[in-house]
């Protein structure tokens, strides 16, 4: 098993490749980094960016069906919906509209 911060740096080297404008999911990570069953690690790992010094843009990543779940891990409540709004993302009821369109897979892109 991978110690916390080789998985956290993987997760956070897949995050900060997300194209702008784009999302993926926490299964999309935890599967390209070669641990499908993974998903909540990815999301505990994004939870704890504040104490890296990079940007990690961790509002691009959403739950499977494109809720943003994670928007309560942010500075305030609005902030990852208002990022992803300003990156062009439409989001209603905090669901990201033309989730499939938008979907980012790594799997796929950084082979």
């Amino acid at each position: 098993m991978m110690n916390n911060g080789n998985f956290f740096q993987k997760v956070y080297n897949v995050t900060r490749k997300i194209p702008c404008g784009r999302i993926t999911t926490y299964g999309a990570i935890a599967k390209f980094i070669g641990s499908p069953q993974s998903s909540r690690m990815v999301g505990w790992a994004l939870n704890n960016i504040s104490y890296s010094e990079d940007i990690i843009p961790a509002h691009r990543v959403v739950n499977r069906i494109g809720l943003l779940t994670g928007k309560h891990h942010f500075r305030y409540e609005t902030l990852m919906q208002e990022l992803l709004e300003s990156e062009g993302v439409k989001i209603k009821d905090d669901k990201i509209v033309n989730f499939k369109k938008l979907f980012w897979d790594p799997s796929k892109e950084l082979i």
